[in-house]
Formats: C-alpha cells, sequence, structure tokens
C-alpha cells in the first residue's frame, strides 16, 4: 500500500505488482508500473444499485477464467481524482461496463445511454455537494495511454476514453471516496463514537477494475490512495461493504488491511434481492500511508 501521509515532505508509494516505491503526489499522481503484464477477464469487485430493464446487475463473481490474453504496457499509468466532466462520464461508463449484465435486445443501447447518464448526474452533484447527507465526495480514476493493444478491446477503448496532457487514455479502474453518515440501503460503520463522529466517517463504493486488467494491482492502488484522500479530509475510520459472497473483493479489502465489523441482516438482503453485505472498517490513525 502507500507508504505515505498527507504530512510527509517527500511522499512515495508502494507498487505491490513491481516491489518498488515510486514518488507521489495529490491530486495528480502518476503511478508507474515498470514492466508488461498480461491482461485476462476477471470479476467485479463492488455493484452499483440496482435497476430494472433489459440488463441484469453481475453481483458478486467469484470465480476468475482463463481467457486469451494480451501484453498490456503500464508504464506511465496515472491514478488521481477525478477533475473533468470527460473524465466522471468515462468512470460511470466503466461501472456500467462492469456491474450490468446485458441482454442483446432491441433498445439495450438506448438503456445503457440511460444508466450513463443517470449515474453520470447523480454522481456529478454528490462531488458538487448537492446531496445533503455526503459531505464530499470524489471520485478516483486509474487511466492508461492508448495504444495498438486496445484495438481487441474496441469496447472498453470507445466507452472510457479521456483526453489526457495531449493525448488519449482509457480510464481502467475507479471509485469513489464518500465522507457521509451512510451510503443508501447499507448498514452503518460504528466507528468513531462520539460528537462529530459522522464528519470522521468515510465509505469506499463503486471500486472497479476493468476485467481485461485484473490481477495488475490497480484494485489496491485505488483502495491506497483512497486511505490518502479520505486522511486528507480528517477521516479516522474508513468503511467498504462487500458482497458475502465475493470472495476477490474480500481478498482485496483484507490485503488492504480491512478488518470485519458487521454484517447485514439476511432479511434485509433478502428484501432488496441481492446478497448479503459484509460491513468491512479500516483504522486510518494506526498507520502511516
Amino acid at each position: 500500500m502507500f507508504m505515505l501521509s498527507a504530512y510527509l515532505s517527500s511522499p512515495s508509494l508502494f507498487l505491490p505488482s513491481t516491489g518498488r516505491r515510486v514518488p507521489y503526489s495529490y491530486p495528480f499522481s502518476h503511478v508507474t508500473l515498470i514492466r508488461t503484464v498480461v491482461v485476462s477477464k476477471g470479476v467485479a469487485l463492488s455493484h452499483l444499485p440496482c435497476s430494472s430493464g433489459p440488463a441484469q446487475q453481475q453481483l458478486a463473481v467469484t470465480d476468475i477464467r482463463d481467457h486469451d490474453s494480451v501484453a498490456v504496457d503500464l508504464t506511465f499509468s496515472a491514478i488521481k481524482e477525478c477533475l473533468s466532466d470527460a473524465e466522471l462520464r468515462a468512470a460511470v461508463s466503466l461501472r456500467i461496463r462492469t456491474f450490468y449484465n446485458f441482454k442483446q435486445s432491441f433498445g439495450v443501447e438506448d438503456y445503457k445511454r440511460y444508466l450513463i447518464e443517470r449515474e453520470y448526474e447523480a454522481l456529478k452533484e454528490r462531488i458538487a455537494g448537492k446531496w445533503m447527507t455526503f459531505k464530499r465526495v470524489s471520485c478516483i480514476n486509474v487511466t492508461i495511454p492508448v495504444s495498438p493493444t486496445f484495438e481487441s478491446f474496441y469496447e472498453l477503448y470507445s466507452s472510457c476514453k479521456v483526453p489526457y496532457g495531449g493525448n488519449e487514455h482509457i480510464v481502467v479502474g475507479t471509485l469513489d471516496v464518500n465522507q457521509c453518515f451512510g451510503l443508501a440501503d447499507e448498514i452503518i460503520g460504528k466507528k468513531p463514537e462520539g460528537s462529530g463522529s459522522d464528519l470522521r466517517r468515510a465509505y469506499l463504493s463503486n471500486l472497479c477494475v476493468a476485467k481485461e486488467l485484473h490481477r495488475n494491482g490497480l484494485g489496491y492502488a485505488l483502495v491506497s490512495n483512497s486511505k490518502i484522500v479520505a486522511r486528507q479530509w480528517g477521516v479516522t475510520d474508513l468503511y467498504v461493504h462487500v458482497a458475502k459472497d465475493n470472495e476477490a473483493a474480500q481478498r482485496l479489502y483484507d490485503k488492504c488491511g480491512f478488518v470485519y465489523e458487521n454484517e447485514e441482516p439476511a432479511w434485509q438482503a433478502r428484501f432488496l434481492g441481492r446478497p448479503q453485505r459484509f460491513l468491512l472498517w479500516f483504522d486510518l490513525r494506526e498507520e502511516n500511508l
């Protein structure tokens, strides 16, 4: 994980995929992965709210199947906070692509566009502070430069590309950091206690990595970055919800230092028509990020 604090003068981050430490600066941090990796299709790590329509939400996939793979150079990849509408829209497109299974049917493309527009507007409003229950929200993306390799991933390229430094990048990972009392339809963290505790609690949501790039440490890097952002906000206790049968996500959060705190009642999961959730907790006061 990133071994730095917002208060250090010479911060750096540790990349588990390379075993190396590189300079880090928020919000425009560059994650340099000095290697070429093999990518393959994998599983989703989180989810968006359920919706009706010609799509089925992809929930709690725990197996990773072997597919044809291709080498991708991740040199000059970047991880940073979204600052433009294009970056936010690309992040939402990746989430819709990851968390929903669409059946080929009449009107499915229109429905995809509807979902993207709806989630984009909601995310934009939360970041702008228009939702009273959220004090701060940050959307963090991982991007990589466009290369000939992505000709075989046309759907990812066409829906998730963004301008970056005069060139084109592709958003391949994203998550939200939410400083708030709680998330809709989710159990609430117990820590910290006392007056003003709500302002010192934050939740991660909508973590996903493009299926073509799983198992390259990008999810780990996103979570580590989110800890830095949350600590800069004065957050002391960081939470994330994960489906009980999503073992891949549980392994990721365990590696990131999260521990079990609670789980939603089985009746609530049945009522909401989804797998039961665990609530995991990370103490930001106990670690030098």
